[in-house]
């Protein structure tokens, strides 16, 4: 099973050895797309040691500034990401991509071309192979597109995404470069980068948008919070409960809120095991949750606040 830091080093090196050989190959070229495709490698480079960065400052343990820890750190870093990916790779893509058309240069040695276009797809798709097995050990039996939606995990779901837009830019800049090599138009090299420009700002906002979402506190995967409820209501000692109100604290760490109802004539000692039983029930049920606030109400009685966190 691919560890998170795992997956992000296989994108980082994959990514060095991507952007060396497309800067070798634009060089011996002149394509702008090829070019772009070296921009978009190093910016690929550049994300993955922010979100080094972002995985090692959200595993701090919880202090007296942060009570809750710091695991929504890592969708900041992944913000940062995001943003790289917008301003730089798809700023440059659109860049190189315009002045190709406005001053189109002719293609030389486009075997060189195709050959590290080639080797370049063999790489990313080594390094997309772990970011899928890196979702699917995760994904408990539910389709890859799902886990993608509800992952709370950058670390994972922005490399996947990653990869994918370099396969896609791989396979534009092949077009690009066979185009001009057989019509003799440069152009289409300059059309190539515009698109892979496109392709990378439409990643960079969807990214961007699903980290921001994270940021200001995104509820919990809506099976989970069925479960949750389904957990309470079962429990012989209550009546009903609100909807359970959650919000990710960072990828494994989820806080729940409880709004419960009580059977009518249990003791105080009761009413203590009953909420000592449902926080036990919840965690076993989802090991993520990391802390418990819970509303207990006995019919007829005043309500009782119980918070609750895992012992250390």
């Amino acid at each position: 099973m691919p560890s998170r830091r795992f997956v992000v080093f296989a994108a980082i090196a994959a990514n060095v050895a991507i952007a060396a050989t497309k800067f070798a190959a634009a060089s011996a070229t002149g394509s702008s797309a090829m070019r772009a495709e070296a921009i978009h490698s190093l910016v690929d480079i550049g994300n993955g040691i922010l979100l080094l960065i972002g995985l090692r400052r959200s595993g701090r343990p919880a202090d007296r500034e942060h009570p809750f820890g710091h695991g929504l750190e890592l969708y900041f870093w992944s913000f940062l990401a995001a943003i790289l990916i917008f301003a730089v790779g798809g700023g440059m893509s659109l860049y190189e991509g315009i002045a190709h058309l406005r001053r189109p240069a002719a293609i030389e040695s486009a075997f060189w071309g195709y050959l590290v276009i080639a080797a370049a797809a063999v790489f990313e798709g080594t390094s997309w192979t772990f970011a899928v097995r890196g979702l699917h050990s995760v994904s408990k039996g539910r389709r890859l597109w799902k886990v993608v939606r509800w992952s709370k995990d950058p670390s994972r779901f922005l490399v996947l995404f990653e990869d994918s837009a370099a396969l896609a830019g791989l396979a534009v800049a092949a077009v690009g470069l066979f185009l001009s090599e057989r019509t003799g138009n440069a152009r289409w090299d300059g059309v190539a980068s515009l698109v892979i420009g496109a392709i990378l700002c439409s990643v960079a906002l969807f990214l961007a948008l699903d980290s921001r979402n994270l940021l200001i506190g995104e509820t919990a995967d809506p099976a989970t919070v069925r479960s949750i409820r389904k957990i309470v209501e079962s429990d012989p000692a209550t009546v009903r409960s609100g909807e359970p109100l959650t919000m990710h604290l960072g990828p494994r760490g989820v806080l729940v809120n409880l709004d419960v109802q009580f059977r009518r004539g249990l003791s105080a000692g009761e009413l203590e095991k009953a909420v000592d039983r449902l926080e036990s029930r919840i965690r076993k049920a989802h090991p993520e949750v990391e802390r418990i606030f819970l509303e207990a109400r006995s019919l007829g009685g005043a309500p009782a606040v119980r918070s609750s966190a895992p012992t250390a």
